[in-house]
C-alpha cells in the first residue's frame, strides 16, 4: 500500500468516522473503520475514541477534536462508507480513488421526496394493521401520514428544532387523527393515532443506543438513549396538546379504552404481511440501499411473528415474548450481515422496529391528557421492561455467536 502524508491519512479516517456516525452506525463500527482505513495507509501509531457525537483523533504529529450532533439517519452512506473500507483493505485502492469515493458518498442524494412519501404511507398503514387497527384505521393512518411526513420534510426539519419540531408533528398528526375520526372515517382512533405517530419513533437513535449498551459502550449508549427518549417526551407533549385543545373545543377529552384488535388484521398471515410491509417500508425511510429492503422486512416480519406465536400461544407475558424476539432478530441481523455483505445494523435497525414500545409513548401520553395517572405509569413501566427485554436479547445474541462474551466484532 502506498505511502500518503500522516495527516492526510488520519484526516481522511476521521471524515469516513464522522459520515458513519451521524447518519446511523453503531460505535464500535464508526472506530473498526477508522482503524482499518489508517492502518491500510501506514499509520499504525493512531488512537481514536469515539462517542456518540464527537470524534478524537491522536497520531505521531496529528490530533484533532470533532463534535457531530446527532442527526437522522442515512444507512445507505453507512453501507457504502463501510464497502468503501473493505474495499480499500481487500483491493488496496490508491489513496487519491479512495478519496474521491468519499466524496462522492458525501454527496449521495437522500431518497426522492415520492419514494419518502410513499413509504411514509405504507409504513404507517402497515405499523397501524400490526397494532390492531382495522382496514378503514389503516387507510386513515395512510392518508395521514403522508401529510404528517410533508410537515417534517418541508416545515420540521429545514425550520425547527428537533425539540419543537417533535412536539408539532406530534400535535399536528394527533389532531389530524382526531379530526377524520370525528367525521366517521376510521373506527379506532387509538390505532389510527399509534399507526400515524410511528412514523416520528427515533427508531435508529433507539437501536444504536440499545446495541451500545449491549456491546459496554455505557457512555454512548446512554446518550443515545436520552436522545431518543426526549423525542418520545417530545411527541408524547405533542399529543397531550392535541388532547387537550380538542377537549377544550368539544368538552371533554375524546374517551378510549385501550388497544383495540379487529379479527381480520389480527390474523397472524395479516400480521405477517403487515410486518414485511412495514418493515421495508421503515427501511426506506431510514436510507437503506433498495436492494437490502426485502431482507429488512423478513426479518422485521420473522421476529414480530415470534412475539405474535409466544404472546398468543405460550404461558408467558409480553416481557419473554419480546426477548425471544429480539434475540432472534438479532441473530438474523448478523446471519443477513454474511450473506448479503452488509453492516447488520442494517437488518437490527430495521427488523427491531416493530418491538420498539412506540405504542407506549401515546397511550401515556393520552392517560396524562385524561388524567388517568395511574394508567400512565403502568403503561410507561411497560415500555421500561419491553426495552429491558430487547436489551437482553441482543446481549443474548451477541454471547452465543461469540461464546468468550466479548464485544460483538466491528465488520460485519
Amino acid at each position: 500500500m502506498q505511502e500518503v502524508n500522516s495527516e492526510k491519512v488520519l484526516s481522511f479516517a476521521s471524515e469516513a468516522g464522522r459520515i458513519l456516525l451521524e447518519n446511523g452506525a453503531e460505535i464500535s463500527r464508526v472506530e473498526e473503520t477508522m482503524e482499518r482505513i489508517s492502518s491500510n495507509y501506514g499509520e499504525s501509531g493512531e488512537k481514536f475514541f469515539v462517542l456518540s457525537n464527537g470524534i478524537f483523533t491522536t497520531g505521531r504529529s496529528y490530533a484533532n477534536a470533532e463534535f457531530i450532533p446527532i442527526k437522522g439517519a442515512r444507512l445507505d452512506k453507512v453501507v457504502a462508507v463501510n464497502q468503501l473500507s473493505r474495499d480499500i483493505s481487500s483491493q488496496h485502492l490508491p489513496f487519491e480513488q479512495a478519496r474521491r469515493r468519499l466524496d462522492e458518498i458525501k454527496s449521495m442524494p437522500a431518497t426522492p421526496a415520492w419514494m419518502h412519501l410513499l413509504a411514509a404511507a405504507l409504513g404507517c398503514g402497515g405499523f397501524c394493521a400490526i397494532f390492531g387497527g382495522s382496514l378503514l384505521d389503516c387507510a386513515a393512518s395512510l392518508l395521514a401520514a403522508v401529510v404528517l411526513d410533508l410537515f417534517v420534510l418541508k416545515v420540521a426539519t429545514p425550520y425547527l428544532s428537533k425539540t419543537l419540531g417533535n412536539i408539532c408533528a406530534g400535535l399536528l398528526g394527533t389532531l389530524i387523527c382526531i379530526l377524520m375520526y370525528s367525521a366517521g372515517f376510521g373506527e379506532s382512533l387509538g390505532n389510527m393515532i399509534v399507526g400515524t405517530l410511528i412514523l416520528l419513533i427515533p427508531g435508529v437513535a433507539f437501536t444504536n443506543g440499545l446495541r451500545d449498551v449491549a456491546n459496554e459502550d455505557y457512555l454512548a449508549g446512554m446518550t443515545r438513549l436520552v436522545d431518543a427518549l426526549m423525542l418520545f417526551l417530545c411527541i408524547a407533549i405533542g399529543v397531550c396538546f392535541a388532547f387537550v385543545f380538542h377537549g377544550w373545543l368539544s368538552g371533554g377529552v375524546v374517551s378510549m379504552s385501550g388497544v383495540v384488535t379487529d379479527p381480520l388484521t389480527g390474523t397472524i398471515p395479516f400480521q405477517m404481511l403487515a410486518s414485511i410491509v412495514g418493515t421495508a417500508s421503515f427501511a426506506v425511510l431510514f436510507g437503506v440501499p433498495l436492494k437490502y429492503c426485502p431482507a429488512c422486512g423478513v426479518v422485521g416480519m420473522l421476529g414480530w411473528a415470534a412475539y405474535l406465536l409466544v404472546m398468543r400461544f405460550g404461558p408467558v407475558g409480553a416481557f419473554a415474548a419480546t426477548l425471544l424476539a429480539a434475540t432472534l432478530v438479532a441473530f438474523l441481523s448478523r446471519i443477513s450481515a454474511r450473506r448479503l455483505h452488509c453492516p447488520s445494523t442494517v437488518f437490527l435497525i430495521c427488523g427491531i422496529f416493530p418491538l420498539i414500545p412506540g405504542a407506549g409513548v401515546f397511550w401515556s401520553a393520552y392517560y396524562i391528557a385524561s388524567s388517568q395517572l395511574s394508567e400512565a405509569l403502568h403503561t410507561g413501566m411497560s415500555a421500561v421492561k419491553i426495552t429491558i427485554a430487547i436489551v437482553l436479547g441482543i446481549i443474548i445474541a451477541a454471547n452465543v455467536f461469540h461464546g468468550d462474551g466479548r464485544r460483538l466484532p466491528k465488520i460485519h
